[in-house]
């Protein structure tokens, strides 16, 4: 478990899964999840990272907002796989949502829509006071 218990966890949508409003009960599950088993999520620490390793070549995200109150008690803080991703030691444990892979308009509190143009730095400034630790 963290340390610090963050106010909000993140789930990144790629373009090819569009996310509409309203949020409907339950979103289609991605690939990864399905094969893990759980609900990848990052921390507004992690965002970035996540965006520049798994999302570099996507055009726009869809970042969906989570109170991590609502969730805190079906997430376990872990080591991502190796072979997923590698080893990022300086972020620490990523959250995973357990919870039969159920995310929707019960767990999102809010979702934005960014753009990468160039590199995902102009977003993930504009979003500084929407992306909360």
């Amino acid at each position: 478990m963290a340390e610090i218990e963050p106010t909000y966890l993140y789930k990144l949508v790629p373009s090819t899964a569009p996310v509409h409003q309203p949020i409907p009960d339950r979103l289609p599950v991605s690939e990864i999840d399905q094969q893990s088993g759980f609900v990848h999520l990052s921390t507004a620490l992690q965002v970035p990272n996540t965006l520049k390793l798994f999302f570099k070549d996507e055009p726009l995200v869809y970042v969906l907002r989570i109170p991590y109150e609502s969730v805190a008690r079906d997430i376990r803080f872990e080591d991502p796989e190796g072979r997923v991703c590698g080893p990022r030691p300086e972020e620490g444990l990523f959250p995973h949502l357990y919870n039969g892979l159920k995310l929707g308009k019960d767990e999102i509190e809010s979702m934005s829509v960014w753009s990468n143009d160039h590199g995902w730095e102009k977003s993930l400034g504009a979003a500084k006071p929407w992306l909360l630790y």
